[in-house]
């Protein structure tokens, strides 16, 4: 590398800017719908459901009076304005509010169907009476599109956008949304105007990531600046690690649009994740490089040895960190599956450039030996020294640790709630908050129930099992509403009869039943069909369950139970189809657990053998599984004791972190094997060595690595957040563990000999 230097940083230079090239391509995916396979059960699921009953994307504004009544003539006249403006949104099919519900009334055998607001009468207060009681006492409305508090009302917007260009249509649907809200606003200034719905999800997704992107990328590399140059004392270390991480980013970035990866927010910290890596390859590099220069080695020499001396080491910590992250290929969930493999490309560039560009470059910078300032906390002999007089309580110690932590494991409950991916201080997370304190909840479960033949859907018996099923649901405890066309029936049948309240029924026969829906039908205003709630042939009915924001296994739970009831107590129902964006979430929570156990267990076996051929010693490599296992034990049950909940993100975080923690183990192991092979010392005085000539670099790069993974704990995307922490209090006990266990099972276990004639470097 130093002989032909300048061709190799040339070539450089032309390989990295032909893998970057493909970041022109890159495509943004910021639709919830990217963590689920195109074969995932419960998307067919929900597809099935649209095509059937239409898409449900929509955007809802939340008009919120000041005064806290929702049926004032002000919050009317916005209802109505509202209304009107939300049928200008672009890809609109269906605006449904306060204003537009139609409510069937009769005179004589007349039927009237109407809009429930009528602007000429809202400055009468017995209409707007009317319009209250009447809402309130409609469980269409109740709890919908007017919370049973009457302090809040909604107009939902649904949308039907194109199958290309998705980004762009959300963005513009998105921003059309907000601009009625703030002219909404100053019209009706006593209102307060919140916008929500999968639309805005989707589109808080992309700013959210792209927020993030701006921030974490700089800060980080700032970070990793700052950190290199008060550990390094190298302006020409820090400048040549920071082009070796630019270098690796866009190799990252770039392979990864080349081979087809989409850019979504899960995959958002792969630049930053690779940018710690580079670091921690290359911090050995000039940890080493400084000492051969304060040894009196030339410069030329200096670099020669360094490569010598960490190229295997940090060519395993390479392998094993990439095969950790490509671990998570077994993801059930594509967004992390791509994370993977962004980041596998990343380490595969950091690795490349660390032992050919980063040594050329420096070979060309003044890199000077300096005043030896290495940190005097911890004083790296004074660990040695500490650990081997107590390696015995430290082993019982060690013991007693991970099998209380281990009992604490079990204490994390699977759950993720969509709408809990963004922090607390997102505004979209804060009115959705405040949709699920006040309206129909956070969590949304849909059934499709299908009746034995076409047109069965005005079966009485069929209705009855459909009504007793909405009943039932509407007496769990935790439900706020549920959509249901019975409910139009019953409404039907007593408007039919003189709106007598005792009518308020089933339709007696299938015949009247379906005169009674051809006939409201035909009187509905164009966009408030049923077909929303009833397939064309007839034989289906949509059941649409909110309830407030649950857990994932309270989802399942509920479900379940749903199911069952249905199973037991509806033999009418030919069919169920159960999705909804909660179930699918929690459905998709525990397949990626049981599919990341496996990735997990491939992982450690593959890594393992890697150690065991690369130690040449069963013994060693043994060893060396201990010290790899134990951060991720004490890292979950920490978490356990902590959060006491895992999401969908965490559950990638062991295999992910198992290939990072093993580069710790690997240097103080390569180090520990050389001074047992070539210097033929023993083994106290062997992890001595172990400890100064790695102790001070395995600090620094877990330094870089814990500070690094704690930026992304100001993301405001949750999953980010979490797997920062976890991630970092993992790294930090991988330190702990090598620095304490790791030396007190060599000076226990490793007894005998080693042979000079198997040396694995």
């Amino acid at each position: 590398m130093l002989r032909f230097r300048w061709p190799v940083i040339l070539a450089t230079l032309v390989l990295v800017a032909a893998a970057s090239s493909g970041i022109a391509m890159l495509e943004f995916s910021g639709n919830y719908r990217i963590f689920f396979d195109e074969d995932n059960p419960q998307l067919l699921a929900l597809e099935e459901l649209e095509n059937t009953y239409g898409k449900n994307e929509n955007v809802a504004f939340l008009i919120v009076p000041e005064d806290g009544n929702a049926t004032s003539q002000s919050a009317l006249s916005a209802a109505l304005w509202l209304t009107d403006a939300a049928w200008k949104t672009p890809y609109s099919r269906r605006v449904d509010s306060l204003a537009n519900f139609q409510h069937t009334t009769a005179e004589g055998d007349d039927l009237y169907v109407r809009d429930l607001v009528d602007p000429q009468d809202l400055a009468r207060a017995e209409a707007r009476s009317a319009v209250r009681a009447i809402a309130l006492a409609d469980p269409r409305i109740a709890g919908s599109i007017l919370a049973v508090g009457g302090d809040v009302s909604v107009v939902n917007v649904t949308v039907e956008l194109p199958e290309e260009g998705q980004l762009e249509a959300v963005a513009e649907v998105a921003e059309f949304a907000r601009s009625v809200a703030a002219e909404a606003e100053e019209r009706f200034p006593e209102m307060d105007l919140r916008v929500v719905g999968t639309v805005m999800v989707n589109q808080t997704f992309v700013e959210a990531s792209i927020d993030s992107q701006m921030v974490f990328l700089p800060a980080s590399l700032l970070l990793m600046a700052l950190i290199l140059g008060v550990l390094t004392r190298s302006w020409a270390g820090v400048a040549g690690t920071g082009l070796v991480i630019v270098f690796s980013i866009l190799a990252s970035v770039g392979l990864g649009v080349w081979a087809g990866l989409p850019f979504s927010p899960p995959v958002s910290p792969a630049p930053t994740i690779v940018l710690m890596i580079v670091v921690a390859n290359c911090v050995h590099l000039l940890v080493a490089l400084r000492q051969g220069l304060r040894a009196g080695a030339s410069r030329h020499d200096a670099i020669v040895e360094s490569v010598g001396l960490n190229l295997h080491p940090v060519f395993l910590a390479s392998l094993t960190t990439t095969l950790g992250f490509l671990s998570m290929n077994f993801s059930e969930v594509p967004p992390y599956r791509d994370l993977g493999n962004f980041v596998a490309f990343g380490i595969v560039a950091s690795f490349v450039l660390s032992v050919t560009f980063l040594p050329a470059l420096l070979s060309l910078l003044p890199v000077r030996a300096g005043k030896d300032r290495r940190l005097r906390g911890p004083e790296m002999s004074v660990v040695a020294d500490t650990v081997l007089r107590h390696r015995k309580a430290l082993l019982w110690g060690w013991l007693a640790i991970v099998a209380a932590t281990m009992l604490a494991i079990p204490r994390k409950e699977l759950n993720d709630v969509l709408v809990h991916f963004f922090d607390e201080s997102v505004e979209f997370r804060q009115d959705t908050d405040f949709m699920d304190e006040r309206l129909s909840g956070n969590t949304l479960l849909e059934y499709s129930l299908h009746a034995s033949a076409e047109g069965g859907v005005t079966d009485p018996r069929f209705l009855a099992e459909v009504s007793n099923f909405a009943d039932w649901y509407r007496e769990q405890p935790a439900v706020r509403h549920v959509a249901v066309v019975t409910d139009t029936f019953r409404q039907l049948n007593k408007s039919m009869h003189g709106d007598d309240p005792a009518a308020y029924r089933i339709p007696e026969s299938q015949e009247l039943a379906a005169q009674y829906l051809l006939l409201y039908e035909l009187s509905l205003p164009l966009g408030l069909d049923l077909n929303n709630q009833i397939d064309r042939s007839r034989s289906a009915t949509r059941v649409s369950v909110s309830a407030e924001t649950l857990s994932s296994k309270e989802v399942l739970e509920l479900n379940a139970r749903a199911e069952a009831w249905l199973k037991e107590n509806a033999p009418h129902v030919a069919g169920v189809n159960s999705t909804g964006p909660a179930a699918m979430f929690a459905y998709i929570g525990q397949r990626n657990i049981r599919a990341m156990m496996v990735g997990t267990a491939v992982v450690l076996l593959a890594i393992s053998a890697i150690l065991l051929f690369a130690f040449r010693s069963l013994r060693l490599g043994l060893i060396s599984i201990v010290p790899n296992l134990v951060p991720a034990v004490l890292g979950l049950g920490v978490w356990g004791l902590a959060v006491g909940q895992v999401s969908l993100s965490l559950s990638v975080v062991v295999a992910m972190t198992v290939g990072i923690v093993v580069d710790d183990t690997v240097h103080f192991l390569s180090k520990y094997r050389r001074a047992r092979l070539e210097h033929g010392l023993g083994r106290e005085e062997a992890v001595r060595r172990a400890f100064d000539m790695a102790g001070q670099a395995l600090f620094t790069t877990t330094v870089v690595l814990v500070a690094g993974f704690l930026i992304l704990v100001f993301s405001p995307f949750v999953p980010t957040a979490q797997v920062g922490i976890l991630t970092a209090v993992i790294i930090a006990f991988a330190l702990i563990a090598d620095l304490s266990l790791l030396p007190a099972l060599l000076t226990t276990l490793d007894r005998g000999t080693p042979d000079r004639d198997t040396q694995a470097y």
